[in-house]
């Protein structure tokens, strides 16, 4: 038996009913599917059910992997790569119209989902991408603009992706069980965006900067980063609001004028 780790971000998803609806939110049967952080494969055999053309699984820890590879040694459709995520080319192996699940580790979530965003195909490959956050990250994802929760991971996530809510998870759902509760969210990839940014380190610093001081105004941030001219160029902006009450285009407007330079 191999136990959970805590360095690793480690609850293994055991509940039945929950499994099956995740699986149940996109068609699988003869669709290339990836799975990150398969853990001890619950949810694979639950994807398996469902006739996947192909089956990749991304397993960090080398005791869960191998024992990954014993368990499905009979399946000739998956293949088990015992790689950390984020230094993982998920690209190389993603077939078009693939679909990318993840009951994804706490410490590491926000990272995985930026990862992806940063994929240098976009349209991506992946027609669907179903994901397991804590609740907590899963509302600022989701946060619209003029809501509590609106901020930096809403503002990335709204680029390239519409998310979607799915439904709430509870701790008793998984071993060891989490002291939080968890959110299921479904995205689809936009396939035109409102500007064609082809940095997104620079808007993640950007958003960085300003939501750093969320606080204060944009006035002297923005004087940082951009000229009088190019600041004119963004629209009628009020240099006295602060971070929070920007819309998500005035932060892709001015990372666009910053890579025109």
């Amino acid at each position: 038996m191999i136990n959970a780790k805590k360095s690793l971000g480690q609850n293994y998803l055991i509940d039945k009913n929950i499994i099956k609806k995740i699986v149940t939110l996109t068609k699988i049967k003869g669709r290339n599917i990836i799975e990150i952080g398969p853990g001890k494969g619950a949810l694979t055999d639950e994807i398996l059910i469902h006739q996947p053309k192909t089956f990749s699984l991304i397993e960090k820890d080398a005791n869960l992997a191998q024992q990954l590879k014993l368990k499905y040694s009979s399946k000739k459709n998956i293949k088990i790569y015992n790689e950390d995520i984020l230094n993982f080319n998920v690209e190389k192996i993603l077939s078009q119209n693939s679909i990318i699940f993840g009951n994804l580790p706490y410490n590491i979530s926000s990272q995985i989902l930026v990862k992806i965003l940063k994929f240098k195909i976009w349209p991506p490959r992946f027609c669907d991408l179903i994901f397991m956050f804590q609740k907590e990250l899963a509302e600022k994802i989701l946060g619209k603009f003029q809501t509590k929760n609106y901020g930096r991971i809403s503002i990335l996530t709204n680029l390239k992706l519409y998310p979607k809510k799915k439904f709430t998870v509870s701790p008793n759902c998984f071993s060891p069980k989490p002291r939080v509760n968890s959110t299921v969210i479904h995205f689809k990839p936009k396939k035109k965006l409102f500007l064609n940014l082809k940095d997104m380190d620079l808007l993640e610093n950007i958003t960085h900067r300003f939501f750093s001081n969320k606080r204060k105004m944009i006035n002297k941030n923005l004087k940082k980063i951009l000229n009088m001219n190019d600041i004119k160029k963004i629209g009628n902006l009020n240099l006295k609001l602060r971070p929070s009450d920007l819309e998500p285009e005035i932060y892709y407007k001015i990372t666009n004028l910053i890579n025109k330079r």
